[in-house]
């Protein structure tokens, strides 16, 4: 039986604040949990194509476990022991490639409200123009809304990525507030305050000088 012990109440509000936000999309939503050092690293898939993570101090057994966000959230919020059941293992469910850990170039700090902005802007887009099943339509969703270049590197946001990181609430808009943007060759990633939103992108573009 799998088993994730944060390593304290901190921590527990952490995990289930993630785990929260992304059960509220999709309760049947995957969480995978990985052991990293003290840490558990906390993934999980969204319904924009993008990956969400978050690391915890903390144990869980096995050391990498897929589950059920709804059954990860009612053993953080219910269950009093110290160690949890986190829900049975799915991990066969699991089909997302996870980016690597290091190799990441530091492209530029964008303030978070203007990521709240392009958030709001496709939300209005969105109920505008809705897609066939009344939610944002691939189109809009592949939008390119933001483009930062730095280290000789140029990345381009599109919506999947800005939802991903509005609806987990990772970027608070508080002044002074900055995301920082990343990359790889293969991956973009923007990290806020309480968490990090990951997606494929093509091969990294040099800028031309």
């Amino acid at each position: 039986m799998a088993s994730l012990q944060p390593a304290d109440a901190a921590d527990r509000e952490d995990a289930t604040a993630f785990t929260g936000r992304v059960a509220r999309w999709d309760p049947a939503g995957l969480i995978r949990l990985r052991a990293d050092g003290d840490l558990v690293r906390l993934w999980a898939t969204t319904p924009f194509d993008a990956l969400v993570t978050r690391a915890v101090h903390g144990r869980v057994v096995p050391a990498d476990v897929t589950v059920h966000a709804g059954n990860l959230l009612s053993g953080l919020a219910v269950a009093r022991a110290d160690a949890i059941d986190p829900g049975p293992p799915v991990d066969a469910a699991w089909r997302s490639q996870l980016p690597p850990p290091d190799g990441w170039v530091t492209v530029d700090e964008v303030p978070a409200t203007v990521l709240a902005a392009l958030a709001e802007e496709g939300a209005t887009g969105a109920k505008e123009r809705p897609g066939p099943a009344g939610a944002a339509s691939t189109a809009l969703l592949d939008t390119e809304v933001l483009t930062v270049s730095g280290a000789g590197m140029r990345v381009v946001i599109n919506l999947r990525m800005v939802f991903a990181l509005s609806g987990m609430g990772f970027a608070p808009t508080l002044p002074g507030e900055q995301v920082r943007v990343s990359a790889t060759d293969a991956w973009a990633r923007i990290d806020g305050r309480f968490g990090a939103v990951v997606r494929r992108r093509h091969a990294l573009l040099p800028l031309l000088v």
